[in-house]
């Protein structure tokens, strides 16, 4: 029995659902949103949350770790995702349900970052 154990274990081992998380994290960060199960959406939201409050750290260290956790491009996290959160306290991801899969009813969802905040322009006196 699993009693009082927090966490999904989404029918994989321990490798497979890191793996998973990673390549979920990747896919978002390169495209800003992805279609997935809801269960997965859910699974991967707080992971993803994390690696974007690391990535406005700017510290090497949390960079080399965010290397090891993010596949493929870190160099837009870092350029592009993270400055435009940077007055955001948390929140960085939605959650849009969608509807079911056709093949098996699953419930589907899309991951998406939130819009970037771009600062506005201060009035120009003529």
């Amino acid at each position: 029995m699993r009693h009082m154990v927090s966490g999904r274990k989404l029918s994989r081992d321990k490798d497979a659902r890191q793996a998973l998380l990673k390549n979920i994290a990747g896919a978002l960060f390169s495209k800003g949103r992805i279609k997935t199960t809801l269960a997965k959406a859910k699974f991967a939201r707080p992971y993803v949350e994390k690696l974007i409050t690391a990535a406005k750290a700017k510290k090497l260290a949390e960079n080399r770790t965010l290397a090891s956790k993010v596949p493929g491009d870190l160099n837009k996290l870092l350029s592009e995702i993270a400055p435009s959160f940077e007055k955001r306290q948390g929140g960085y991801t939605r959650i849009v349900k969608i509807a079911r899969r056709l093949g098996d009813g699953a419930p589907m969802a899309q991951l998406e970052l939130l819009p970037i905040e771009k600062k506005p322009k201060p009035p120009q006196n003529i």
